[in-house]
């Protein structure tokens, strides 16, 4: 039991929390692309990518682990996103730092999805069984880079959008 619930619910729980904070993560990537603040989409993704991060510290461990690391900057990106948002309203340097923080820390769970698909699909598991070997690194690179791409043109186009 975890926190009052079977560790298949608790683990069901967690991953619904990761599915929807990056889907909100990518609806809110998308306006940032555009220009535009999708006020609840930010919420949502805020709240579930939080809730994701502090779930994982709920599976029971004995030491600390990658993904408690992971767990952790996600944390802290995601308060300086929050402070950004809610208490800089998004002015002046506040924007771009919203943008950095967000795609950040949406980046870290799309990074901890493929982590996991590459442990839970057979056919991407037999690629890298190890999670060290060349497909996995190139699928984490990939996804790297487009997170680049992306970030920087969100914040470019978020900035200039806010600039109006």
């Amino acid at each position: 039991m975890i926190w009052g619930m079977s560790t298949a619910t608790f683990t069901a729980v967690h991953v619904a929390l990761s599915l929807v904070g990056i889907g909100a993560g990518l609806v809110v990537l998308y306006g940032m692309l555009g220009g535009k603040l999708f006020g609840r989409w930010n919420g949502l993704f805020l709240l579930t990518t939080i809730a994701t991060s502090v779930t994982g510290f709920g599976f029971p461990f004995d030491h600390l682990l990658p993904s408690h690391k992971v767990g952790i900057v996600s944390l802290v990106l995601l308060a300086v996103a929050l402070l950004a948002l809610y208490g800089g309203h998004l002015s002046g340097s506040w924007r771009p730092t919203y943008v950095i923080t967000a795609v950040m820390a949406l980046w870290l769970n799309v990074f901890v999805l493929v982590a996991q698909l590459f442990l839970k699909v057979p056919s991407l598991h037999a690629l890298a069984p190890n999670g060290k070997e060349p497909p996995f690194a190139i699928a984490q690179v990939v996804v790297l880079a487009i997170f680049i791409v992306l970030g920087v043109k969100a914040v470019k186009r978020f900035r200039a959008a806010g600039a109006n």
